[in-house]
């Protein structure tokens, strides 16, 4: 289910790309009630053409070219995009390259015509570190532009694709993956010199296999290797798979089959066997670092970087069930190891991140150690200086250090925990300061002097707005407001926050959405969106783009949506999360039942018709509770995990150990083994070509259901993944949910017709 448990939780950000079902994305009105006259529909929400009418996303991140300019990509129309170099406090704005002028440079290099205008019209670009140049990889080549010149260097042209280029920090050489092997060329297009020459199917050289990216390093993070800041050398992983099992995928649409085989470790199989080398730049010469003090079948290497000098390798080792970690400093010239900290905790340890160094060798670290992850301060040989931030709030992101004023910056929960500010902290630990305005959720990408910052905001009223802000808050001007003109034609109702406390009195934090007529005296279904992962809580005062209008549309149909996070997915802490340990599922539906009671003391629910449903995670969650609690008339379970013997060894291992240290645990908490019984109407869905949570979770459920003489429905996807991403899926997806909960949920006030629901008619 994707990446490490902090930050953004492995399922959470499965179900974030998937759903975007964040509370936070439930509409607030943002005009007076009387001028919002329509419904939605499935096809106001969901048709692509209307994807801006709502309020668009704000950019994940920019890229600075330097303290004053940054990068900034526009749509022109679907899927191209014109780059723009934007003066950070004037907003004027340039393009970064001349697009006519670069193509007729690519196209005498030798480069096809018919993938000129979409390498000339990306989203992002891969720049040197300098931003001086760049490298554009078109049809599996590479190719090397200096922003500003009329040349473009022609630097591979093999039969095989180079991948995952990245260009020195001196900006003399570049290295790539070519067939599992790392290669080093200078950025003329000479010397072309492999690192490394055992690549295989099987065995991965400088790049992520499945699992490692999908689980360790970031989904869609594939590059296994780091110049060093000097260039001299180039740290890498290699990754080998042979006695990983394969799981095989099947794309039964074309007449031919389509049959991907992928290594894909469950638990207690064998992972992939690590090591890290560390080569020169100039003779490409390897020194492997000793890793004798671990045993190669129970070691993961999670993070990968270098010490400013550029004479040790920094890097992080955990054992394959993450009950410590190691920060780790290798001898660049010898390989070897001087282990500096360990990280422990009374469940699982999280990668927190590579530590920031700072001049005088001191180094900043992020921990969870006391239950909450905070900002610590180290010296070189890993002994604790101080701890810079405390108390019952958490650090999320690390942004970065002004050595000269003293202070670092960082994203945190001290103000709300359903929300994100801009904090700064001295670096001696005094004076932690709340840096960004308005209570809601925000996000910065600095400068390198960390003197501005480009900051979006956003809360459950207002979609994502961008601005530009000095270090200390202030702002400098508004990039983009985010207008969103369909808001005002819409009767949308207004999100409630609450907090509903456990039966052993923890506060877990809620959103109720009430039809937009609201009776009191009425009693109305509830419809309950779930996710319950560790650590990846939904219900947040920010905006989550269009596909919260689904609450909406459930919400004009006559149902209460009720989004409750329960303890261990709150955010609040780790200490919350690590309570599911060993027994995903049981304490997650304890407390959605207690959150189910709290609703049923209100006299507005209707206590027989309240439905749950979820995605990944809560896919998992919504099959557990309707097989192992009556509270449920009906579950949507999409994507869901139903034996968690099923799913990768990494994310499993990390909350249940292995199956044989924890066998009572992995046959209590999978949903197939209780579908006997079963209570409610239950609907599973899922994508036939899911590579993460393989429609084998699906199958095997509904093989026992039958079995048990169980009724329930369920719905396929073909050529979907983990996320359902087809336009036109989505749609069908989506008006099945919506038909699924009216049939089961009746809700007794609805659109005149279904057919206004569903787009074709108002």
């Amino acid at each position: 289910m994707n990446c490490r448990p902090r930050r953004e939780s492995v399922l959470h950000r499965h179900h974030t790309l998937l759903l975007g079902l964040a509370l936070s994305w439930i509409l607030a009105a943002v005009v007076p009630a009387f001028a919002q006259q329509k419904l939605l529909t499935v096809e106001d929400i969901y048709d692509p053409a209307n994807r801006d009418r709502f309020g668009h996303q704000a950019p994940r991140e920019v890229t600075w070219l330097n303290d004053s300019e940054f990068v900034r990509a526009r749509e022109t129309e679907r899927g191209r995009f014109t780059s723009v170099v934007v003066d950070a406090m004037t907003g004027s704005e340039r393009p970064l390259f001349d697009a006519s002028a670069l193509m007729a440079a690519l196209r005498a290099a030798g480069a096809d015509e018919s993938d000129l205008a979409r390498a000339t019209h990306q989203r992002t670009y891969t720049f040197a570190p300098d931003k001086s140049a760049l490298v554009l990889t078109i049809a599996g080549d590479l190719y090397y532009y200096r922003l500003g010149g009329r040349a473009v260097v022609r630097l591979t042209k093999t039969p095989a694709d180079e991948e995952e280029a990245q260009i020195s920090p001196d900006g003399r050489r570049i290295a790539y993956v070519r067939e599992s092997n790392l290669f080093v060329m200078d950025v003329n297009g000479t010397r072309e010199r492999p690192v490394t020459h055992d690549g295989s199917a099987r065995v991965f050289n400088g790049k992520l296999d499945w699992i490692y990216q999908e689980e360790i390093y970031g989904r869609g993070t594939y590059r296994a290797f780091w110049w060093s800041p000097d260039s001299s050398r180039i740290a890498f992983l290699r990754l080998d798979d042979t006695a990983v099992p394969d799981f095989t995928v099947v794309d039964d649409v074309p007449s031919a089959q389509v049959v991907e085989q992928t290594p894909y470790p469950k638990p207690g199989d064998p992972n992939p066997i690590v090591r890290l080398g560390v080569a020169a730049a100039a003779d490409v010469v390897t020194t492997w670092v000793t890793l004798s003090k671990y045993d190669p079948d129970d070691l993961l290497i999670v993070r990968v970087d270098w010490t400013p000098d550029s004479e040790h390798v920094v890097f992080q080792a955990q054992n394959r069930e993450q009950t410590w970690l190691d920060l780790n400093l290798a001898d660049a010239r010898r390989g070897g190891v001087r282990t500096i900290l360990r990280e422990t905790t009374p469940a699982w340890v999280s990668d927190n991140g590579s530590p920031a160094w700072l001049k005088d060798g001191s180094f900043l670290w992020l921990s969870e150690r006391s239950g909450w992850e905070h900002l610590y301060r180290y010296r070189p040989d890993g002994t604790l200086v101080q701890q810079l931030t405390s108390g019952d709030w958490e650090v999320r992101t690390f942004y970065g250090v002004d050595e000269r004023a003293g202070v670092a910056y960082f994203n945190g929960t001290e103000r709300s925990h359903i929300g994100a500010d801009v904090y700064a902290v001295r670096l001696d630990g005094s004076r932690l300061t709340r840096v960004s305005g308005p209570a809601g959720t925000h996000a910065a990408s600095f400068n390198p002097s960390m003197s501005l910052y480009v900051g979006t905001w956003s809360d459950v009223n207002t979609p994502p707005q961008t601005r530009v802000h000095r270090a200390d808050g202030t702002e400098v001007r508004v990039i983009d407001a985010n207008d969103a003109p369909g808001l005002s034609e819409y009767r949308l109702s207004t999100p409630e926050f609450v907090q509903v406390p456990t039966r052993d009195g923890f506060e877990m934090e809620a959103m109720i959405l009430k039809p937009v007529d609201f009776d009191p005296m009425r009693r109305y279904p509830v419809f309950q969106h779930t996710y319950g992962g560790p650590h990846a809580p939904q219900v947040k005062n920010a905006w989550g783009g269009a596909d919260g209008l689904f609450f909406q549309l459930l919400a004009q149909h006559g149902l209460v949506v009720w989004v409750c996070d329960n303890r261990t997915a709150s955010g609040k802490g780790a200490v919350s999360a690590w309570p599911a340990y060993k027994r995903l599922g049981e304490l997650e539906l304890q407390d959605i039942e207690d959150g189910v009671t709290w609703l049923e003391q209100q006299s507005w629910v209707d206590p027989t018709r309240v439905g749950i449903s979820g995605w990944s995670y809560g896919g998992f969650m919504t099959a557990y509770a309707l097989t192992h609690s009556t509270r449920f008339a009906m579950g949507i379970a999409g994507g869901s995990v139903t034996d968690w013997h099923n799913y990768d060894s990494i994310y499993t291992e990390r909350y249940m150990l292995t199956p044989e240290h924890n066998p009572d645990g992995y046959r209590r908490t999978a949903p197939r083994a209780a579908a006997a019984d079963l209570s409610g109407r239950l609907l599973l869905i899922h994508g036939t070509t899911d590579d993460n949570v393989h429609v084998q979770n699906t199958i095997q459920l509904a093989y026992e259901l039958q079995r048990a003489g169980k009724s329930f429905e369920m719905m396929l996807y073909p050529k979907s993944q983990h996320a359902i991403s087809d336009p036109q899926l989505v749609k069908h997806q989506r008006t099945l949910m919506l038909d699924f909960t009216l049939r089961t949920l009746a809700p007794e006030r609805a659109p005149a017709t279904a057919a206004a629901a569903h787009g074709t008619g108002r």
